[in-house]
């Protein structure tokens, strides 16, 4: 029996102090320790996976992991999330709505408002923040998407990102998605670069399971008894659909009868479950969805290939889920982990109507030929591609609903959820009905475990919780849902769910047909002129106890009801900052925010430093720019990069090879403009410089950005020069910029292999972008709303 004396911190001090260690009794505060038995916690956020897609919710796409789950325990048919990945995130690990989380959209859109500036309020307290509290260890795996863009660099502030948030634990990636092939990975507070390349194995989804069972094999053998709360957010299955072939290849003729009869089977296959109530009817066929008869038969090859793609990533990511879940029964944790899994988002539609090979021809704006697609076919999945299937598989992936990610029908906003606990439910693979949203997630957690929300954290009083506990009705089927209210708002399409009761106001229309007729489109603002015309003539009424797939509006026949459930959302609207009401999506993407750096034109950078993530990169497109690199060549010569940004889909590279300066222009993976230096490099030391000067405007209608002169320098002297007919008008692929080496995917695929590091001296690079600057704001719009 140990004699060791313990006393609360902050409590008297229970020993005795003497004039000597031998007239005296030690004591010592008391370690932070969880409760004996107390269950560990595994979040699993999924990215823009339908409500129809899983496998144990009638979906096409095999994921046994995910089943095995849902058998030991309950899939809830009716979860709720706010039809968009960070401001789902916020409310997951808060308990918090969006808006009082001040994530109304995602983080590159902030505004100036409260419920709308992308800066998490630290008396919403996170759940990490909590257990930290009770003894749990904290980690969190993957996709982050929850601190402010321009705070996502080494020069932070880091007290956003997930250390700063109760983590104590992290790897993944900070922004909203990122190449599976090539990452742009952070640890804790660190960029670091992936541990091998893909010709060697590497997929991120490989890497984060294997970082997860590290992390909790670490505490484990260390601390057996500690408790851990796992947030596992891979970035699948958001676009690019990357994959190894032979994933896609099980999926091989799946697809072939389209995405009207997946709809059909997958409904059915609801029903079967127990999802659907036996007279459900399938929402109405949309009209911005091409009949799949109707597509010429290569359309059709090629379509179902996006969608085989598709399938075999996310049974990928259900595989390595899978490796977790060993782990944990492995070490007998199995039983005794709340496990929830859901998805952020509905489907997501940002493919398009005809799908993508390279997704950065649509943010450019660049005319993608299907022609191109198809010749494409086997590449896609692959490190060529940078692909998003149609919005035909988005439709039908998120069956029985109508509509997709970004609006509140539910299609956007109701999605797969599934809790399991075979230590503490006693229930095995049943549906529950009952209605919840992901601020519930938290609340419920908190009641599993029999604790309550600390009223500070870290000093800070603690707002309360905005969700509501489910664990209920974990074991009573029967049990009347404690959520009875919830709003919703993205982009100003709104909706109200109220005791079986759901008003739906969208904008800019109910479909992107309708809204054409009427002169609107994603991202139109909503003056107040024409918000009082909605308020009179938009909302829609679905009574949702009886008619799930929100089939028959029936306002016409209840005007008591839908006024109402009106009042109600200003209400809750009022109470949770939802206003002001901003639809204008252009204007929120480019308001002015608070920086870290001061704006500048000349950047210096030194070899082997951080990745710069892609939004803190400087503006060098359509504009006058150099780049100069003070280097020493040894004796025999050099080779590498000096400066690298982008990746196969889009980029420039800076670099020596053969002896000679090199200059690269990827565009957008179609074409690649280079300039060679006609004079070889001396050893010694010098300065490289290569210069572009615009010979014309952009022409952004067409996706072409300013044509150019490329001009390499030596000491001063010209020693390459040739013109590129036009350049990348609006972005790179999505990989930062690198300095001595180049960070994720080969600029050209043909001449290195990442990371090319320079085997000389770099002693700085300095990138000056003095000259005149001209963007697309619609452009840029475009590209932002995909990267969610």
């Amino acid at each position: 029996m140990s004699k060791l004396i313990e006393y609360k911190p902050g409590a008297t001090f229970p020993g005795k102090i003497g004039r000597t260690a031998e007239e005296s009794t030690p004591a010592w505060p008391q370690p932070i320790r969880a409760k004996e038995g107390a269950p560990n916690i595994l979040f699993f956020i999924l990215d823009d996976v339908g409500y129809g897609q899983l496998s144990c919710f009638g979906g096409l796409v095999e994921t046994p992991n995910i089943d095995r789950v849902a058998e030991n325990g309950l899939r809830y048919a009716n979860m709720h999330t706010t039809a968009l990945c960070s401001p789902t995130r916020s409310c997951v690990l808060t308990g918090r709505n969006h808006h009082s989380n001040g994530v109304a959209s995602i983080m590159e859109t902030a505004t100036g408002y409260p419920g709308y500036d992308a800066r998490m309020p630290f008396e919403n307290g996170m759940l990490p923040e909590m257990l930290l509290q009770h003894g749990y260890n904290t980690f969190c795996i993957g996709k982050w998407h929850l601190s402010p863009s321009e705070d996502n660099t080494a020069a932070g502030p880091f007290h956003r990102w997930p250390m700063g948030r109760g983590f104590e634990r992290f790897y993944g990636f900070l922004g909203g998605e990122t190449n599976q092939w090539y990452p742009d990975l952070t640890e804790d507070n660190r960029s670091v670069q992936q541990p091998k390349p893909p010709e060697e194995g590497y997929h991120l989804n490989i890497d984060l399971a294997d970082k997860a069972i590290k992390m909790v094999l670490d505490a484990h053998v260390n601390a057996p008894e500690k408790p851990f709360f796992l947030y596992y957010a891979t970035g699948a299955a958001h676009a690019p659909h990357h994959v190894e072939k032979e994933w896609i290849d099980k999926y091989k003729g799946k697809f072939d009868a389209g995405w009207d009869s997946y709809r059909e089977q997958v409904f059915q296959r609801q029903k079967e479950i127990g999802l659907l109530p036996a007279d459900a009817q399938l929402a109405e066929r949309d009209p911005d969805v091409p009949v799949w008869d109707t597509l010429s038969p290569d359309e059709r090859r090629l379509y179902a290939r996006f969608m085989e793609v598709y399938a075999g990533f996310l049974s990928q990511t259900d595989f390595h889920f899978g490796r977790i879940l060993d782990t944990l029964e492995k070490i007998g944790e199995l039983d005794n982990t709340i496990i929830m899994v859901l998805s952020d988002n509905g489907a997501s539609a940002e493919g398009g109507p005809v799908g993508s090979a390279n997704e950065m021809l649509f943010f450019n704006n660049i005319p993608e030929s299907f022609e191109d697609n198809l010749a494409q076919i086997d590449d896609l999945g692959g490190t060529k591609s940078y692909n998003h299937y149609p919005w035909g598989w988005t439709w039908a992936g998120n069956a029985p609903f109508r509509r997709w990610k970004r609006e509140t029908y539910r299609g956007g906003s109701t999605d797969p959820f599934i809790v399991a606990w075979p230590k503490g439910i006693k229930a095995r693979g049943e549906v529950r009905q009952q209605y919840a949203h992901a601020v519930d997630m938290v609340p419920t957690v908190l009641d599993a475990l029999g604790i309550e929300a600390p009223r500070a954290v870290r000093g800070v009083a603690q707002s309360p919780l905005e969700g509501v506990s489910f664990a209920h009705t974990f074991d009573a089927p029967d049990a009347h849902t404690q959520h009875v209210t919830q709003y919703f708002e993205m982009f100003a399409h709104r909706a109200i769910d109220h005791d079986g009761w759901r008003a739906v106001c969208p904008w800019p229309g109910v479909n992107f047909t309708e809204a054409a007729k009427k002169g609107r489109q994603f991202g139109s603002p909503v003056p107040p002129e024409v918000l009082d015309e909605l308020e009179t003539s938009a909302w829609e009424l679905y009574h949702i106890a009886e008619d799930p797939t929100e089939s028959r509006d029936v306002a016409a026949q209840h005007p008591a009801k839908l006024r109402e459930l009106i009042s109600l959302w200003w209400t809750e609207a009022g109470k949770h900052k939802v206003l002001p009401l901003d639809g204008d999506v252009k204007t929120r993407m480019v308001v002015e925010r608070p920086q870290t750096s001061r704006p500048r034109s000349r950047f210096t950078y030194y070899p082997g430093l951080s990745v710069i993530p892609q939004p803190a990169t400087p503006k060098i497109l359509n504009r006058p720019h150099s780049i100069e690199a003070d280097v020493e060549i040894p004796a025999g010569g050099a080779e590498g990069i000096l400066l690298a940004q982008g990746g196969a889909a889009g980029g420039i590279a800076f670099y020596v090879k053969d002896g000679r300066l090199h200059f690269a222009h990827n565009y957008a993976g179609k074409e690649i403009f280079e300039v060679e230096a006609q004079a070889e490099l001396p050893a010694g030391r010098h300065s490289l410089r290569f210069e572009f000067e615009p010979t014309g405007q952009p022409d952004f209608a067409t996706g072409k950005g300013a044509p150019g002169r490329l001009q390499l320098y030596i000491d001063g002297t010209l020693v390459g020069n040739a013109d590129a007919p036009h350049t990348t008008p609006m972005i790179f692929e999505l990989e930062g910029l690198s300095c001595g080496y180049d960070f994720g995917a080969p600029v050209l695929e043909r001449v290195y292999q990442p990371p090319f590091t320079f085997t000389g001296t770099i002693h700085s690079v300095t990138l000056d972008v003095s000259g005149e600057l001209v963007e697309d704001d619609e452009a840029t719009l475009r590209r932002l709303m995909a990267q969610q």
